[in-house]
């Protein structure tokens, strides 16, 4: 969504969320590094989307076997979350987890996931949208205005638009990767 997009959600409403796109070190640097420096935009909080069947994909489960309960693959995939935390955390936001569930993810995966956010000092929700309609996303909403309120000027650049191109890749390849 574009700046000018952004700028007239503000001018309507007293919160405006953003989808920023795909991944930490994809989307949401390149939204918080150029667009949000642009167009002079300060965020207040971040909301990272996980699933648990995504987590057990990147903790080596196969496709064909995530609606198994497996606690070995969910822990595995606990370093994937983990440095999109790390990346949030560069840019001077304790990111809330939105745990987005499916009917396959188990009371042990859900409460495993939940502790090990809790572990990691960042707020999770269980999003339920899909099967609850609005309801289902109170909880989230919640602990996002709760960011928002304890981060009235945390936000922080990863680079400071002068830098030399050099300098904001190497910048980029470090932190972010």
């Amino acid at each position: 969504n574009s700046i000018i997009a952004t700028k007239t959600g503000l001018s309507l409403s007293d919160y405006v969320v953003t989808e920023a796109g795909f991944a930490s070190e994809l989307g949401a640097e390149k939204f918080f590094d150029i667009k949000a420096q642009v167009g002079n935009l300060r965020t207040n909080a971040v909301v990272i989307v996980a699933t648990v069947r995504a987590l057990k994909y990147h903790g080596g489960a196969k496709l064909s076997s995530l609606n198994n309960e497996d606690l070995e693959a969910l822990i595995k995939g606990f370093d994937n979350l983990d440095k999109h935390i790390e990346n949030m955390r560069y840019f001077g936001f304790r990111p809330v987890i939105a745990i987005n569930r499916f009917d396959s993810d188990t009371p042990a995966e859900l409460d495993l996931l939940s502790k090990h956010c809790e572990s990691r000092n960042v707020k999770v929700a269980l999003n339920e949208v899909w099967a609850d309609g609005g309801e289902g996303g109170v909880d989230l909403a919640y602990k996002v205005l709760n960011e928002i309120s304890d981060c009235t000027n945390c936000y922080k650049p990863l680079y400071n638009l002068e830098w030399s191109f050099e300098k904001k890749i190497e910048t980029i390849c470090t932190k972010m990767y």
